[in-house]
């Protein structure tokens, strides 16, 4: 079971390589190769189909000169044929209109199901939710 954890874990970090370097080529390999891929980015409605998701990853790349992605809390699951890694995403990303020197920030909730296929474990499903800081959320912590 340790050996494929491993595997996925792996996967997961190809799959954020791939958007970090905008490779769009890297991102179709980490995608299982089938309809019924589904994607859900920060604050939007799902994505289904192959085609639709992999155009959803070319419009994100091609619209942000730079994202990095800072993951904490990875925690990882195998059942059989089916993988879920989920984790906090924290990114750091600038637009084109960014100055130099800045960065925009925020924090989501990932879950990543993968799917063990004959090619090795590809990402099925891809769900990020903002996490909103407490301040934005504007609600006192509780003990």
């Amino acid at each position: 079971m340790t050996a494929d954890i491993d595997e996925v874990l792996v996967a997961h970090a190809e799959f954020y390589a791939a958007f970090e370097r905008a490779d769009y080529d890297a991102m179709q390999e980490v995608w299982a190769d089938d309809d019924g891929i589904v994607c859900v980015h920060p604050a939007a409605e799902p994505i289904r189909g192959r085609v639709a998701v992999m155009r959803s990853w070319l419009a994100l790349m091609a619209g942000v000169p730079y994202i990095q992605f800072f993951l904490t809390d990875v925690q990882a699951s195998v059942v059989g044929d089916l993988a879920s890694v989920s984790c906090r995403e924290n990114v750091l990303s600038a637009g084109a209109d960014t100055p130099i020197g800045a960065f925009a920030g925020g924090s989501a909730a990932a879950t990543n199901v993968f799917r063990h296929t004959p090619s090795g474990w590809r990402l099925w499903v891809h769900h990020a939710s903002p996490v909103l800081s407490k301040a934005e959320a504007g609600q006192e912590e509780t003990p």
